[in-house]
């Protein structure tokens, strides 16, 4: 028994041809960022669900359960639509992501001083605003176009400064209430409206700005800080999720790290196809 199980182990991993282990490590991948793209989240408890009834179908059979067979089977018909209308958020999220890995039309910083120098500018206003409590929300777009939240915003296209971030949070103006959009080294719009989280998992305490924050960073990539206007208390949303308590140095540390790692594998991932193409080329002629 055992020497016909090993003759079978062997036959089938002589058959097995490049394409299939391609085959196998590409669908792996899929699987793997899915589960990445859905953990800790409302997605993962929903399939877990769904995955429960799958197993209970064939059970319901063997013990011939008609009325719960039946029930079952018609929810997995239906089970289609049922998980495109659920996942919708998490299908969206990955959709974007493919997107923005894919085909990345927003150019980040190249020149380190430039970058440093729009970093500071920031760190320093939003330090300010803070000592003051003045509430304050300011997103930085990275590859993914935040062209939908600007248009809802009043255009500015002005240079990033302290001074102007500080003028704009000032409480009673025509633009205070809303996020700030900075697009490399440029304030592109203020008073922007963005879209608040759906999310259950998040402080009873935190307001709307907080919301917002972790609305925007979750349908992109954008690094969004925030001023508390009750404790003056520094935060900033990546990736879904929400970092607080942060100080001057702090804070400029982690985006100038976040923005940089995130330039150098753009960089890196652009070299990387070009060198495909070419050496693709070479081997056509």
């Amino acid at each position: 028994m055992f020497v016909e199980i090993l003759n079978v182990m062997i036959n089938t991993i002589k058959n097995i041809s490049f394409s299939s282990i391609l085959d196998i490590a590409v669908v792996s991948y899929i699987f793997f960022k899915g589960y990445m793209l859905i953990k800790e989240t409302r997605a993962e408890q929903l399939l877990k669900g769904i995955f429960l009834i799958v197993i209970l179908i064939p059970i319901s059979s063997l013990l011939k359960l008609n009325t719960v067979y039946v029930i079952l089977s018609k929810t997995i018909t239906i089970g289609v639509l049922s998980i495109i209308i659920i996942f919708q958020p998490e299908i969206r999220r990955a959709l974007e992501h493919l997107g923005r890995t894919a085909f990345n039309d927003i150019h980040p910083i190249e020149d380190d001083a430039l970058m440093e120098k729009v970093v500071t500018e920031i760190v320093n206003s939003v330090e300010n605003l803070s000592l003051s409590k003045t509430g304050a929300l300011i997103a930085i777009e990275q590859s993914t176009g935040l062209g939908e939240v600007i248009m809802n915003g009043i255009q500015i296209d002005a240079v990033v400064s302290s001074a102007l971030l500080e003028n704009i949070f000032v409480v009673n103006t025509p633009l205070h209430d809303g996020a700030t959009i900075i697009r490399n080294n440029r304030i592109i719009a203020s008073g922007c409206v963005l879209p608040l989280t759906s999310s259950t998992d998040i402080n009873k305490k935190l307001g709307t700005r907080h919301r917002a924050a972790i609305g925007l960073s979750e349908t992109s990539d954008a690094l969004v800080l925030i001023v508390s206007e009750e404790t003056g208390t520094i935060s900033l949303a990546v990736n879904g999720r929400l970092s607080r308590n942060y100080d001057r140095d702090r804070l400029k540390d982690v985006l100038l790290k976040i923005m940089k790692n995130r330039r150098n594998k753009r960089v890196k991932t652009m070299g990387e196809r070009v060198k495909a193409w070419i050496t693709q080329t070479k081997s056509k002629k």
